[in-house]
């Protein structure tokens, strides 16, 4: 088998609300994703053993095989249809851990894609859905990886118009967030639903539900979103699901591009990625 190279793009919750609190510990949310054109990268290659190689900027920040979500994929994969013939796995690790845009949940729904293609297998077919749901309540939505209103924990998901070409910059001010410690903080005030129509009007109007909490957590993403508010051209500042990442949306590239460089000006210890979505 040739080496297979599959993005793993960043996903962004656009508006983000939380509804209530289910028996169970879950949350039932409403949330708008929209997916990035950039993100980590896997390659996977036939091998004599099952291997899992971590490279790129955030590398050190991830455990061993054992816990990553990756190998926890390839193994629920396994048990669903099947082990796989040996797989040396390489994952390119760009987007910041803990940070609120998917990025884990990004890698697992990237290794099901492999290895479903690989058997010939849809990724709409419902025992891989389920297997996705098992890994994490994000890796359906990252398997899809299209714009979508999700509901229920997640994973109950319903594909809307694209907003792809949308110039977008994300910044995380090198903080991890945990996404447990943020849904714990939550409030438990239900605030509404989120809006239906065109995608990018609903967001605007929207919300993120977690910001209160992870603020409390992490009180640098204030900073983030006052500077991302106020740059030029932007049409959305909002963080992204639990944080630390924020995102702004800009009316143009150059205006996007201006702000990313006066950004780094200001702050050269935070993160940024310049990209559009998807």
């Amino acid at each position: 088998m040739a080496a297979i190279v599959e993005p793993a793009p960043a996903k962004i919750n656009l508006a983000l609300h939380v509804r209530r609190r289910r028996a169970d510990g879950y949350h039932e949310i409403e949330s708008l994703f929209a997916f990035l054109a950039d993100g980590d990268v896997l390659t996977v290659e036939e091998a004599d053993r099952d291997g899992l190689a971590i490279t790129g900027p955030f590398a050190d920040a991830l455990g061993g095989e054992g816990t990553n979500l990756v190998a926890t994929a390839r193994d629920a994969f396994a048990a669903a249809f099947g082990a796989p013939p040996p797989l040396a796995v390489t994952l390119d690790k760009r987007l910041p851990v803990a940070s609120g845009i998917g990025g884990g949940s990004a890698d697992a729904a990237a290794m099901l894609r492999v290895l479903a293609r690989r058997r010939d297998i849809g990724l709409d077919d419902p025992k891989l859905i389920a297997c996705a749901a098992r890994i994490g309540a994000d890796v359906p939505v990252c398997l899809l990886g299209r714009t979508a209103f999700g509901a229920g924990i997640g994973g109950d998901l319903r594909p809307v118009d694209s907003v792809a070409g949308v110039a977008v910059l994300l910044v995380n001010p090198n903080v991890a967030v945990s996404t447990a410690a943020a849904y714990a903080g939550w409030d438990g005030g239900d605030r509404g639903p989120l809006a239906t129509g065109e995608p990018i009007a609903a967001a605007r109007a929207g919300r993120n539900d977690l910001e209160p909490a992870a603020l409390r957590l992490a009180p640098q993403i204030g900073s983030v979103l006052d500077m991302l508010a106020a740059v030029p051209g932007v049409t959305l500042a909002r963080m992204s699901g639990s944080g630390a990442t924020c995102f702004a949306l800009f009316d143009t590239a150059a205006a996007r591009s201006a702000a990313a460089a006066a950004i780094r000006a200001a702050r050269p210890d935070w993160w940024l990625l310049e990209s559009t979505l998807a």
